[in-house]
């Protein structure tokens, strides 16, 4: 009945109110990121002008900690719910305009070991995940959604594969639940594992974007280590993110073959539906840049603009991480998530390695 009331409401809202709406979460986001970016550079000074060893944590990571202290120890009024939410815009615009700072050269070489390597991660990640869930007893569409979430590109493709396979909210919930706390811990153990193996930067860029299952932590995940890895880590993400039409299309295959989803009656409409359109604009960014029709200065101030796009997402990932929640979603389907995700890390790693090896990334 609520879902009904307000749609009304929404659809007679006209444009300049709407912005209205997202002005104070996004001024939020971007104080925090703000915050995060003074802290860095005064901690850097201060240990500088002192000659204190202290490691550089970037404003990826103090952002992020930031507003984990504000979304867990202080109650966030409702009012900035609507702007906090755009974090997720602000991921996409900042992955587009990455675009300008890889060339297709770039792309082509690095895109087809990445594509060969997501392949195996994703076929991988959902024989996994699909034996835990048995072994443990979870419900078949519960362990298709943590499968697909952790195969693919984390919430957005259990959204996805939740209207696909007509999964249940309670199943969703739960999955949900234990990718982005798993994605909140691969925070701190991938960036320590990185540095415990001295990973070099392509190598690690290449495993965390492989590995890490939301697009945000994967792209926090790789700047935290350094930006070469960062830009890595997107490009790896990205190539996962783009198959998500497909793999969610076989999981509804299979459960209208069951009788159990609504079968899909037009498979090329559903993958543009799927398909995150995000990729094409990095893809078209690049092609621009590649084809010298941006100046040097221009290219420099479209990567500053990811870089601050990121840093409003980031502050988006500590808000919307609220681990009283997530402790309410119940132990088991975290246990399986948690110990597909080791399995998937320690595979991905020693695909990284192997492909570090042969093609000296």
């Amino acid at each position: 009945m609520s879902s009904s009331i307000a749609i009304p409401n929404v659809a007679v809202q006209n444009p300049l109110s709407r912005i209205l709406r997202l002005l104070p979460g996004v001024a939020l986001l971007a104080a925090i990121g703000f915050a995060g970016k003074i802290l860095e550079q005064s901690i850097n000074r201060y240990v500088k002008a002192h000659h204190i060893v202290f490691p550089n944590i970037e404003y990826v990571l103090w952002a992020i900690v930031i507003g984990l202290l504000i979304g867990n120890l202080l109650t966030v009024p409702k009012f900035f719910d609507a702007g906090i939410a755009t974090y997720e815009f602000w991921l996409k615009a900042g992955i587009v305009l990455l675009g300008a700072r890889f060339v297709v050269g770039d792309i082509a070489k690095l895109g087809g070991i990445s594509l060969a390597l997501v392949v195996l991660e994703i076929t991988g990640s959902l024989a996994l995940m699909t034996l835990l869930g048995r072994i443990f007893h979870l419900r078949p569409k519960l362990t298709n959604l943590l499968a697909v979430g952790s195969a693919v590109c984390g919430v957005s493709a259990i959204i996805a594969a939740k209207g696909a396979i007509d999964a249940d909210d309670e199943d969703s919930s739960f999955a949900i639940a234990a990718i982005l706390a798993l994605g909140a811990i691969s925070l701190v153990a991938f960036p320590f594992v990185g540095h415990l193996f001295h990973m070099s930067d392509n190598a690690y860029g290449l495993w965390a974007g492989l590995a890490v299952d939301n697009t945000a932590e994967a792209t926090a995940a790789g700047a935290l280590y350094s930006d070469a890895a960062g830009k890595l880590a997107v490009l790896a993400k990205t190539c996962r993110n783009a198959m998500i039409g497909f793999v969610v299309l076989a999981y509804a295959i299979h459960w209208a073959k069951q009788g159990q989803a609504k079968a899909v009656t037009n498979k090329a409409r559903f993958l543009w539906e799927k398909f995150p359109k995000f990729v094409l604009g990095f893809l078209v960014i690049s092609a621009l840049v590649s084809a010298h029709l941006f100046s040097k200065d221009q290219v420099s101030n479209l990567a500053n603009l990811s870089r601050w796009a990121f840093l409003l997402t980031f502050a988006g990932v500590g808000l919307r991480t609220n681990f009283r929640q997530m402790s309410k979603q119940g132990l088991k389907p975290f246990v399986v998530g948690a110990l597909g995700e080791i399995l998937i890390a320690v595979l991905t790693l020693g695909l990284v390695v192997g492909a570090n090896h042969i093609w000296k990334l």
